[in-house]
């Protein structure tokens, strides 16, 4: 097993005060870079209101990475299962790495209500569903210490799957330009070489380059697309839709998992709905689980629902995350409004 801690140094963002620093051209060219703690400029400039910041620090780990990373890992386990290569991309990358017990996790302590809240009820489960043991094993290696105090994010989790026989590719997009640093300097300690790529790019944009993949050595072409962006600016919806609709065409087998947050907004609420609708005038399968905990009484802000919709998911997939949402569902649920549920085609 390969466990990276010592004597690796990996880089993990430093704490980061900013109200809205304004680049030239269009005050919307910040809108990618910047996190502002300020509601109103927020609702001025087309932010949601304080629940997002777009670094993923603040969120490491807490209820929406636990549904979206099982996920992420049960499909992954499915498309591995086949001997041709792979492309992997991930079109919001973050840091790839964030410290549990930093400044940015400890300032909203949302691993408090996700993974670390997980865990304790785990110890009362005796017949855990395999997405979960599978979820938790990975955590577990990049903290051989048996203390949780490193998250992996999503390029970590796809890069302990990839295989080298099968000449597996990620593919890593992040615009941020702290978190664009970390996750270079992060992954050039993998010595992956040519197999993992680093830009500072607008990950939507650089699809055009990737999609349909190259032919793998058995001259099949394979892809699985990753889209979280932090939905921070109102237009992340529409480009989400424009991407799921423009690929469907250009590579209509991939596989596309998309993270979406569930709040009282329009956009937000029409997201899944046109997805689905884009997976059928495709004729492509699709999978949508979410997963709310609930708002607890002394409980005023923050996310606390999400969804996963997969379209081209493994047939297998529909079975294995109810299983684990009728684990995690429970184990998180606070207060009101809990519910957890899996819809496919």
């Amino acid at each position: 097993m390969f466990l990276f801690w010592e004597p690796l140094r990996w880089e993990f963002a430093a704490t980061f005060t900013v109200v809205c620093v304004f680049a030239a051209g269009p005050l919307k060219r910040c809108e990618a870079f910047y996190y502002t703690k300020n509601q109103r400029l927020a609702e001025l400039f087309g932010y949601h209101q304080s629940m997002f910041s777009y670094r993923h620090a603040f969120h490491a780990g807490n209820h929406a990475d636990v549904l979206k990373h099982i996920t992420l890992l049960a499909t992954l386990r499915h498309l591995m299962q086949k001997e041709a290569g792979i492309t992997l991309i991930d079109t919001h990358a973050g840091a790839g790495l964030y410290r549990l017990d930093g400044d940015y996790s400890q300032k909203g302590a949302e691993a408090e209500d996700g993974l670390f809240k997980l865990l304790s009820a785990l110890e009362k489960v005796q017949d855990m569903p395999e997405p979960i043991q599978d979820y938790l094993e990975q955590i577990a290696s990049f903290n051989p210490n048996g203390q949780a105090k490193v998250y992996p994010g999503s390029p970590f989790l796809m890069h302990k799957l990839m295989r080298h026989e099968s000449r597996d590719r990620l593919r890593l997009f992040e615009l941020h330009p702290t978190d664009s640093k970390s996750l270079a300097s992060n992954i050039a300690q993998l010595d992956a070489g040519r197999t993992i790529t680093v830009s500072r790019e607008d990950g939507f944009e650089a699809l055009k380059k990737l999609l349909p993949p190259p032919a793998s050595a058995t001259g099949s072409k394979r892809a699985m697309v990753l889209i979280d962006p932090s939905y921070e600016i109102k237009s992340d919806y529409a480009k989400v839709a424009n991407v799921i609709q423009e690929y469907l065409k250009r590579f209509s087998t991939g596989t596309y998992l998309v993270w979406y947050p569930i709040i009282p907004r329009p956009e937000a609420h029409d997201l899944p709905r046109r997805l689905r609708t884009l997976s059928n005038q495709a004729q492509k399968p699709w999978l949508n689980a979410t997963l709310a905990i609930g708002r607890g009484p002394n409980d005023v802000g923050g996310l606390v629902a999400s969804g996963m919709f997969v379209i081209n998911p493994p047939f297998t997939l529909k079975d294995q995350i109810r299983k684990a949402l009728d684990v995690v569902g429970p184990a998180l649920a606070r207060g009101t409004g809990k519910s957890w549920q899996v819809e496919s085609s």
